[in-house]
């Protein structure tokens, strides 16, 4: 249950999306004085040096960021984007990819609160080491799915939810459904993100479709496949749900899809971009 570490994958496409998403997110979430809290279930470590072991045994970067690295787009969001990786690194060169924890501490002010949740041992440790120095962000050994729910209805009346399991347990995808309801319930006003990995795209129907169902509003996708769909053991594509999204997130990204997938995909990839429930 707890195998799963992201430093082997930090960088590749689906942090590319889900990132991008949830810095156009918090860009926004954050324009108005209002204290805000950010709750992030499956934190990580929360940084990760791409010369380190795990990421160069993989070498995913190389399929995401590192493509973008040198590249200048004609849309904002992706350069603001790409121009918040690099104020992670020194002097041009690409050594450190930020999780999303780092990335919420970027946005975040000092009238804000961030929940950080993390079950593995080890990212434990390193998350504790990476967040530690600012009062107001909060790191949690416990389960994030649980700690969501307790936490909701915030005391800021305004709260940024991320939900990023590494669906190794394939009941995940159920879990995500049923939290995201218990959630709604208790805080209909909140913005929820959910990412998701394209293994098989019946598991990904299946959560759509409960969503869908489960009489919640206003809800988006964007994914970005990098290659077509296949039954073949291994993540062909990823995608972020996104609840009470920005007004802009959708135009902005059915602006800039089309151009990750020229970027980062094969002949076969593609996007999705689609409001799934209207408000």
């Amino acid at each position: 249950m707890l195998s799963y570490r992201h430093s082997f994958h930090a960088g590749n496409p689906a942090d590319v999306v889900k990132h991008l998403v949830l810095a156009e997110v918090l860009k926004y979430q954050t324009i108005k004085d209002k204290p805000l809290d950010y709750i992030d279930t499956h934190s990580g470590a929360g940084f990760f040096e791409l010369a380190g072991s795990d990421a160069q045994k993989t070498q995913e970067y190389l399929e995401g960021i590192a493509k973008l690295w040198q590249h200048r787009s004609e849309h904002s969001a992706l350069n603001e984007y790409i121009e918040l990786i690099k104020s992670f690194n020194q002097q041009g060169d690409l050594d450190f990819y930020p999780g999303s924890p780092k990335i919420a501490e970027h946005f975040l002010r000092r009238q804000d609160k961030g929940w950080f949740f993390e079950l593995h041992p080890r990212d434990l440790e390193l998350l504790q080491n990476n967040m530690q120095g600012k009062r107001s962000i909060r790191v949690r050994g416990e389960n994030g799915f649980q700690g969501l729910v307790g936490l909701l209805p915030p005391a800021s009346r305004r709260a940024c939810v991320l939900i990023d399991p590494p669906y190794e347990i394939k009941a995940d995808y159920d879990t995500v459904v049923n939290t995201i309801i218990k959630a709604y319930k208790r805080f209909a006003t909140g913005t929820y993100m959910i990412w998701y990995p394209v293994v098989d795209r019946e598991r990904i129907d299946r959560m759509e479709a409960g969503l869908i169902d489960s009489g919640v509003r206003n809800i988006q996708l964007f994914e970005l496949a990098t290659e077509a769909d296949t039954e073949v053991h291994g993540m062909t594509a990823s995608g972020m749900i996104v609840i009470n999204p920005p007004w802009k997130l959708k135009q902005t990204m059915d602006a800039i899809l089309p151009e990750l997938v020229q970027l980062l995909a094969q002949n076969s990839g593609f996007y999705r971009s689609e409001q799934l429930v209207d408000e």
